[in-house]
Order: structure tokens, then sequence, then C-alpha cells
């Protein structure tokens, strides 16, 4: 399905499935219903990190990538269970298949989560809310499981929509609000905003959409690099980014731009280290993980250099991602310069299917498990 125009209002929806490993098991395990679960990590809290964590769990304070040590010491009676990731996978299919009832532009993110283009719906229904309304009551009907939806005219905003009535949320946010509503919101609650970044805004004074607003197109690129342009372009409601079906992704990766140049030592290391961190996450989210890893220098002077390096299996722990980018940084000699911006890039993911994937997720992450 074609669908043409520069100007044409797109209606988007963002659906997000509410706790979804832990939902899938409470859905199947009747024991497990109304009392904090947590998907992955160990028992007796020795090792791995949470998957997901049910809403009981999250009350406590539990969330996913937590350690499980951390997790039962916020709440010491939660069930841990080992993840189900055929089931998890049956599942999303099925989601998948109520999704194409209504349109074959069909973006996935991960298992649980898509953004759906709904300008020309198969059905002629014309409103992306009564879509959102249908899929949601599908998904209880045939799934007996909650999701979340997110529906606004383009992609940035109806992701962070889908987020904002959790669980069985649907949240609409069309052109008229459009604008206000991204001046209104906080940095940090900005999709892609780290804690890294959401930091550094602040400490220029940006706390807003509104504060964003205020900057120039260049005076955010001069603080956030190509992010400025997304960011001065957002709050203005503009997000030209299309559905795109199919999409297949060839790398992921997070920098930053500092406020000030820096020099090699101890602070540089320590935000090499949140955003390699932040580099994982992204891969985690998308749940693809590659064998290369690329470090990326960029100096006071604007020159810049890159350094990989490849392993013989897939990177799946971020330790190990923190500790071939520091090693990376290390062998890097660039004297006495000072760097402007680092980034770290995850990349050849190359054949490996989501099963094998998820295999290397479950050793690195869940190791108490055989």
């Amino acid at each position: 399905m074609a669908i043409e125009g520069k100007n044409l209002i797109r209606k988007i929806i963002h659906i997000d499935m509410d706790a979804f490993y832990a939902s899938v098991e409470q859905r199947d395990f009747p024991e497990y219903r109304g009392k904090p679960l947590v998907v992955g990590g160990s028992p007796e809290g020795r090792g791995g990190v949470v998957a997901t964590a049910s809403y009981e769990a999250r009350k406590f304070g539990i969330r996913s990538a937590m350690t499980s040590k951390k997790a039962q010491q916020l709440c010491p009676y939660a069930i841990f269970v080992r993840p189900r990731f055929e089931a998890y996978k049956d599942v999303s299919r099925k989601i998948r298949e109520i999704f194409s009832r209504y349109t074959d532009l069909i973006e996935p993110l991960s298992l649980d989560e898509a953004y759906l283009d709904v300008t020309e719906d198969k059905l002629g229904i014309g409103s992306a809310i009564t879509i959102a309304e249908q899929i949601k009551q599908a998904i209880k009907d045939e799934l007996n499981l909650t999701a979340s939806a997110g529906i606004s005219i383009n992609k940035f905003t109806a992701k962070i929509a889908s987020d904002m009535n959790k669980p069985d949320g649907l949240t609409f946010i069309g052109p008229s609000k459009l604008e206000k509503f991204m001046e209104d919101l906080r940095v940090e609650k900005f999709f892609g905003v780290g804690k890294v970044t959401a930091e550094k805004m602040k400490r220029q004074g940006l706390h807003t959409g509104k504060d964003l607003k205020e900057l120039t197109e260049f005076r955010l690129t001069q603080l956030f690099g190509k992010s400025g342009k997304f960011f001065y372009n957002i709050v203005r409601g503009i997000d030209q980014r299309e559905v795109r079906a199919n999409r297949e992704i060839k790398s992921i990766s997070a920098e930053d731009t500092f406020s000030y140049d820096l020099p090699k030592g101890e602070e540089l290391s320590e935000w090499l280290e949140q955003i390699a961190k932040s580099a994982f996450k992204r891969s985690q989210h998308y749940q693809i993980y590659g064998r290369t890893l690329t470090l990326k220098v960029k100096f006071e002077d604007f020159k810049q250099i890159t350094r990989s390096v490849s392993m013989p299996t897939a990177i799946t722990d971020i330790e190990q991602v923190v500790d071939i980018s520091t090693m990376l940084l290390a062998n890097a000699d660039f004297g006495a310069k000072k760097v402007r911006l680092l980034g770290v890039g995850i990349s050849n993911f190359g054949e490996i299917k989501i099963r094998e994937h998820f295999d290397g997720y479950q050793q690195t992450l869940f190791p108490n498990y055989e």
C-alpha cells in the first residue's frame, strides 16, 4: 500500500503490550496472578537480571535490566520464573495476525510492541482511535492479555502516548494538541533520551520541550550532535519517519557530544561507560545482538577516528560491551587531544535468527538456569 504526499497527515498507532512476559506467565499459570512476579534472574538472587516484572512487582521498584539480587532485596517474596521464549514468540505471532487485519504497514520494535500506519486501513474504518480500540479488544478477547495504545500523527508522539496510561491504556494526541504536548513534556520523557543526555540537558537549563524550542537548530546541534536537529523538529511536532514494514536493522548505536571537551581520564571513562550501556540497552530493546563493537571518537578539532573489534559470538552482556569499549578507548592513541564526542555502535548481526538471539540472551542474563 503506497501512501504519497509530503503534507499528508498520517494516522500512526503504537501498540505496547503490558508487562508482556510476566502477563503471559500469569495468564498461563493462575498461581502467579496477583503476585509480584519476576521473569528472569535467579530465585536465590545470585545472578542474572530481570527481563520483565509484573505490575505487582513493579510497585516495589523492580524494573527490567535490574539485577535479580537487587530485585530480591526490594521484594524478598517475589516469585522468579524462567523465561519461556517460545511461548512469547507464539503469542507475538498471534498479535501480529491481529494487526494485519487492519494494515500491512507494521513495524515491529520487539516481540511486544509495534508501530502501525493506518492512514489507509484495510477495512475502511477511517478512525485510528476506533482501530486501536478494536485491536486492544481483540487482544483481550482472543489472547486474554492487555495492551496499551498511543495514537498520533507521527511515530515519536505515538510511542510516548502509549506509555501514558498503562496498563490497558489508550491515549490520543491529535494535531491541534501536538505542539503544546511537546512543549510541556519533560526532557527525560522524550523517547531515546537516556539518563546521560537528560542530565546534560538539565545542566544547560533545558527541562522541558518548551526549553528546547527556544534554542536554534544550530545551537541544539552544537550541544547534541545529529540528535539536535531531531530535537529541533520534534518539539515542533515534526517527525517525517515512515512506518517501515520488514525493517532490517543493520546497526545500533549511542553517542553523546559533550558540553565541554574532555581529556583522556576518569571523567571520559565514566561517560564512555554510560554511552556503552545505552547502546547495549537499545540492542536489548530490539532483542538483537551483534558480534562487532565500534568506538567513535571526535576530537576538539572535529577530526574523527573509529576503532572496531569483532567477537566470535554475539555480544550479549552489558559488562562485556563496557569492557570492550574501554579497551578500544585505552588503545586509541590520540595524544593530548581533547574529546568532543564519544559513540559506541553494535553491528554485524549477520544471519542470526531470533531464537539464537534468545539463546544467547538467556545463557548470559539468566546464568543459573540450565
